[in-house]
């Protein structure tokens, strides 16, 4: 079995920007774990490369097969979780998996597999820096931007929970320090 990185994060702090960075780098052998939701998909989004787009159906479907590996109601009505399928096809590819999760979906992975995977907290520099990213990314309207910003603050408070927290201030800091917390863990 392969290693996991469980990479965590309120909207807007930067996780899907290290997670395109991390998986460039072909040494740590890493593929990405796409995730199942019902939301419908963004613009340019594709079914199976983004997400497994599901019917609320087929996901209650899924939960009662018991084919997540964790899963949770994000927002009412929106479901996220983790297939069993995803985690194995890629294990059998010989590959690492990254996981870009939110934060309660990061705990869980880290509980199910434990000392095989590193997880890691992104954190805004400031409440307000990220209030400015969700407002400049212009796709939320004033009620879902209000949804977004109660949610961070909640998951804020899981923070010491993750096996390292990276603040993401400067994206290039960032990028290197995310780097080297990988390849320490990978080459453990």
């Amino acid at each position: 079995m392969g290693k996991v990185i469980i990479l965590s994060a309120p909207s807007g702090a930067g996780k899907t920007t290290l997670a395109k960075h991390l998986m460039a780098n072909k040494d740590f052998k890493l593929k990405f774990s796409v995730s199942a939701t019902t939301r419908g998909p963004r613009e340019g989004e594709i079914n199976g490369k983004d997400y497994y787009f599901l019917t609320l159906k087929d996901f209650k479907q899924k939960l009662r097969e018991n084919a997540f590996v964790e899963w949770e109601e994000v927002y009412p009505g929106i479901f996220y979780g983790t297939l069993k399928s995803e985690i194995e096809r890629i294990f059998n590819e010989g590959y690492n998996i990254l996981f870009d999760v939110d934060v309660k979906g990061g705990l869980n992975l880290k509980k199910y597999f434990d000392d095989n995977a590193l997880s890691i907290f992104i954190a805004p520099p400031s409440f307000n820096e990220l209030k400015k990213r969700l407002e400049s990314r212009g796709t939320e309207t004033p009620q879902s931007l209000q949804k977004r910003l109660a949610r961070a603050k909640e998951e804020l408070t899981y923070i010491d929970k993750f096996d390292t927290v990276l603040i993401n201030d400067d994206i290039e800091m960032a990028k290197k320090e995310i780097t080297e917390k990988v390849k320490s863990f990978l080459n453990s």
